[in-house]
């Protein structure tokens, strides 16, 4: 990943700063957003001190302000310029995973899934589009419950639904290699700790940045499985 700059949005804690991390190691230039801006620094801190280039800023992806600075600032982070992988991996999940029926819960909770985990997504790939470089690459994390329609996920699940529709929209309407990568089950916040740890999978993002077949990945959901298969 020498020469390639990559944003990664949530890339503070969990799968962002798994890949985060995984990016970093393998050459790459790398800036993170998250809301909180003490967790940025300490993010950053933490990447420069293994000799990688980094940059970051408090990032809420609510506020497309926020996201189009972040955008501006990785953009220039590289030493070519412009980005060249993008990681919306911010997310939030109000309540317990597993225990937040749909027809349980507040507006408001459906309102920030839809907004953060949604929109949040758009917003994203909206704001880096000005700076992608020829060959960039959106990746999007998801899961099975965007699909399955497993009991008691409620608004997060349709919130992640909707972020896989935004991949197919910009994967038809653009030029770029825009997709989803669900790892499974992953030890997070969101999940209460429960899953595989994220530096288990980060991997997985790096061979969908730079190894794997823009057309395995374009508008599509890449398992687990075809990774671990693709990389025998």
């Amino acid at each position: 990943m020498d020469g390639l700059t990559a944003v990664v949005t949530g890339g503070t804690r969990g799968i962002g700063r798994a890949v985060a991390d995984a990016f970093a190691a393998d050459g790459a230039t790398v800036v993170v957003g998250a809301r909180d801006a003490e967790e940025v620094e300490a993010t950053v801190d933490a990447l420069e001190a293994t000799g990688a280039t980094a940059d970051g800023c408090r990032t809420d992806v609510r506020d497309e302000y926020d996201v189009e600075r972040l955008a501006r600032t990785a953009s220039r982070a590289g030493e070519t310029g412009g980005i060249d992988i993008v990681v919306p991996a911010a997310g939030v999940y109000h309540g317990d995973a597993g225990h937040t029926p749909t027809d349980d819960e507040s507006y408001a909770a459906f309102d920030d899934h839809w907004r953060t985990n949604g929109r949040g997504v758009y917003v994203t790939i909206c704001e880096s589009i000005p700076h992608l470089t020829d060959g960039a690459r959106v990746l999007v994390p998801t899961g099975s419950v965007a699909s399955d329609g497993t009991a008691g996920y409620g608004s997060y699940a349709i919130s992640k639904a909707t972020a896989e529709a935004v991949v197919r929209g910009f994967a038809a309407d653009t030029e770029y290699v825009v997709g989803c990568l669900d790892p499974g089950v992953v030890a997070t916040e969101l999940t209460g700790g429960h899953g595989r740890d994220p530096e288990t999978v980060a991997p997985m993002f790096v061979w969908a940045a730079t190894e794997a077949d823009p057309e395995v990945v374009d508008g599509t959901v890449v398992g687990l499985g075809e990774w671990k298969k693709a990389t025998r």
